[in-house]
């Protein structure tokens, strides 16, 4: 086993974790360092060429001979988000609280787990605008788990795009080993008819949110809600701008959501 050590600062440091994961870490390590700056310890079983980290001061290390799953699977504890969700690594088998709805999570890919703070103020505002019966869409799925959510929230139907075919192959696995059903398509929302859900949901970016406002608009049923994540609280206002008549923001660290509502 091998340890990959990076310096990066809070505002990167959960899309570096992601990166890390998809890479194929076993677990992630980090420390915070005085002026804002955070160091992250990747293990790999193998070493590679790390030149892709090259911004984060890349150095590989010869890990002490451990059981460095059990150590990584130890890092990962459940959350509690909202009132009514709990995460949970996919290999614990406490059981949800009392009223709480139990998410299993792989850390395999970290931005989609819900481990992510973009990913958890969605399943806030979603607690608050999904009602029984509402039609739902997710956009940019991921690994899917906006729309589990949904879906233990009374919702459907469900509706799931995104442009990774591999995101799609993921959460079409993950949808059908769970039993929800959902309407999961290769694609953007500017194949989507209008006026097409009840609650839209978009946990991707603030530049592509702003691009895609117009059409998420467009495909938003009359009264309908959209959630949208995925940007720092720095760039929650251009992202109102582009929307307008949103009523709520959500803030959590550096990472804010917002609440939009069609016009009445």
């Amino acid at each position: 086993m091998f340890i990959l050590h990076l310096e990066t600062n809070a505002a990167e440091k959960d899309l570096l974790i992601a990166e890390l994961w998809e890479r194929g870490t076993a677990g992630v390590t980090e420390q915070n360092v005085p002026g804002g700056g955070c160091t992250l310890a990747a293990y790999f079983e193998h070493r590679f060429d790390a030149s892709e980290f090259a911004a984060y001061n890349p150095r590989w290390e010869a890990a002490e001979n451990r059981d460095w799953i059990a150590v990584a699977q130890s890092l990962w504890t459940p959350v509690l988000v909202g009132s009514r969700f709990y995460l949970a690594p996919a290999w614990s088998d406490e059981p949800a609280p009392p009223g709480r709805f139990r998410i299993d999570m792989d850390p395999g890919q970290a931005f989609g787990t819900g481990w992510h703070t973009s990913t958890q103020l969605c399943l806030e505002a979603m607690e608050r605008c999904v009602r029984p019966g509402d039609s739902v869409l997710d956009v940019g799925t991921g690994t899917g788990i906006l729309c589990l959510a949904a879906s233990l929230l009374g919702a459907s139907p469900i509706y799931a795009c995104d442009i990774d075919p591999a995101a799609v192959a993921s959460a079409s696995a993950r949808f059908r080993s769970g039993g929800v059903p959902v309407g999961l398509f290769t694609g953007s929302v500017r194949s989507v008819r209008d006026a097409a859900a009840d609650v839209i949901v978009a946990n991707i970016n603030a530049e592509t949110l702003m691009a895609l406002a117009p059409e998420i608009c467009r495909i938003r049923k009359p009264q309908g809600r959209a959630i949208l994540s995925g940007f720092s609280v720095r760039d929650a206002e251009r992202v109102r701008r582009a929307f307008g008549g949103c009523s709520e923001t959500l803030e959590k660290e550096d990472w804010a959501a917002l609440v939009c509502l069609s016009p009445a």
